[in-house]
């Protein structure tokens, strides 16, 4: 079984090219292989009665919780930006999990005889998944093409993007550290390409 991380600045494309992969890998009858996104992952820790979602809600207490006792996502990314020492905490809490149930998903899939695991975050290296990936892949494309795919999908100011952007690896940091680049500055079918043979 082949694991690979894939990892890149914010507005990237990491997505696009995961549903790419999954698009071409679909198509293959004899190939098995599991996505592991460690955002939806932390998303699903902070569901009530998950393992996170306690140890969030008495840190930072019932205002972030909505009527149906889900956690309001944008009150608490709120909190966090205008108080780094609480993202610390947060981020003390949630990582952890997140990396313990990523390894647990792929011990399991080890037996069951999977082909590929990929695993997508933008904090591979931060959190050290690099460990047990045997290929990390760098999604590359421009600042500014990045900032304009921020604005447009996702409606963030360019404050938000800066800092977001500040708070991740640079691109030559990326570069350094992973073993492809993947150049996703044109078209689908270009990225599509480079898809093709890497896998």
């Amino acid at each position: 079984m082949r694991v690979i991380g894939i990892t890149g600045g914010v507005g990237c494309g990491k997505t696009t090219i995961i549903n790419l992969i999954k698009e071409h890998l679909n198509n293959k009858k004899d190939v098995k292989f599991s996505i592991l996104m460690t955002d939806e992952i932390s998303r699903n820790l902070l569901q009530p009665e998950q393992k996170a979602y306690i140890q969030v809600v008495e840190l930072f207490g019932e205002s972030i919780v909505n009527e149906d006792k889900t956690i309001h996502r944008g009150k608490l990314a709120e909190i966090i930006f205008q108080n780094p020492n609480k993202r610390m905490v947060l981020n003390s809490i949630i990582h952890p999990l997140v990396k313990q149930e990523v390894i647990n998903t792929i011990n399991n899939l080890r037996i069951t005889g999977n082909d590929y695991v990929f695993i997508e975050s933008a904090l591979l290296y931060d959190d050290h998944y690099e460990v047990f990936c045997d290929e990390t892949w760098y999604i590359y494309a421009p600042k500014e093409q990045r900032i304009q795919r921020l604005k447009s999908s996702r409606s963030y100011s360019q404050d938000k993007i800066e800092s977001i952007m500040k708070s991740q690896l640079t691109e030559q940091e990326f570069r350094n550290k992973c073993d492809v680049v993947i150049y996703n500055d044109k078209t689908c079918d270009d990225v599509r390409q480079q898809l093709v043979k890497l896998l």
